[in-house]
Order: structure tokens, then C-alpha cells, then sequence
């Protein structure tokens, strides 16, 4: 059985690209970004927009490694990535919300091939189950969709 996956996979489509509690979802924000503005970094306190997206495809990636318990998704890696040097000629928007959307897509693809006693083993080479992670994953990409929002209102 596995009722507690498919609840996980609703979440996540539902805040991806559904209507949930919290507002908008994620996919119609993140498509709304004009590619000119990404790259500000308002007050160049924060993060740019295309930071913020950079840093949330570096998450789902590490998720989605560690989602096939026969790869090596290290974390070292995945921090090497993290908050990473935007270079406009490689990391552009477009390709960016594209690359999201895969490892989503990818993501749920796994998630439907498991049952729910999968949740509760351990990440390899973490100190968290799968359960743990993947509502984890939903909270990360509702945390910085609320900055992505208020990034471009500034900008806006």
C-alpha cells in the first residue's frame, strides 16, 4: 500500500502547480519572472531571483539523488552547489524554472513506484528518514517561493 506516498506526491504537485492553502503555487510565480530582472540583486543584501531558483533546483536534486538509494547524491556536492556563482551564458531562467519542473517531474516519477514503508528508512548518510525529506523538500520550495514573490514585487 501506499497511501502516505500518494499524500506526499499530492502535496508536492499541489504546491507546485496546484491551488493550495498558502497562495499561489510555485510553477505560475516562478513563470511569471521576467528573465531581465533575475539577475538583480535588490539592495545587494539578499539573493537574486535566479540565485533563489539555483538554490532550490540544487535541493530537489539532492532529494531526487537520494530518492534512488542506488546513487551517490553526496551532500558535499549538493553544498558546493548551493547559493553557486551565477554565470548569465550557462544559468539562465528559462532553463532554470525548465530544469526544476524535470527534477519534479522525476521526483513524483519515483515516488509513484513506492510503497509507504520506504518513508520511514534512513537516508543514506543522513540522520533522516525519507518521510522526513521529502515534506522537508515541500517546505523548502514554499519558504523560498515567498521570497521569490517578494523579490519580484520589489522589482516589479
Amino acid at each position: 500500500m501506499n497511501k502516505e506516498v500518494q499524500s506526499i506526491i499530492r502535496n508536492l504537485q499541489n504546491t507546485l502547480s496546484g491551488d493550495p492553502w498558502f497562495g499561489r503555487a510555485v510553477y505560475p510565480i516562478l513563470k511569471e519572472v521576467d528573465e531581465s530582472k533575475a539577475y538583480i540583486n535588490p539592495g545587494n543584501s539578499g539573493h537574486s531571483l535566479i540565485k533563489l531558483l539555483y538554490h532550490m533546483i540544487t535541493w530537489a536534486g539532492f532529494t531526487l539523488g537520494k530518492l534512488d538509494i542506488h546513487a551517490d547524491a553526496d551532500l558535499t556536492q549538493s553544498e558546493d552547489l548551493d547559493w553557486r556563482e551565477i554565470n548569465p551564458a550557462i544559468h539562465s531562467w528559462t532553463t532554470g524554472l525548465e530544469k526544476f519542473m524535470k527534477i519534479h517531474e522525476k521526483i513524483i516519477s519515483v515516488l509513484e513506484t513506492k510503497e509507504d514503508a520506504f518513508l520511514a528508512g534512513m537516508v543514506a548518510g543522513r540522520e533522516f528518514n525519507y518521510r522526513f525529506m521529502l515534506n522537508g523538500l515541500i517546505q523548502h520550495n514554499i519558504y523560498h517561493l515567498g521570497q521569490v514573490a517578494y523579490v519580484k514585487k520589489l522589482l516589479a
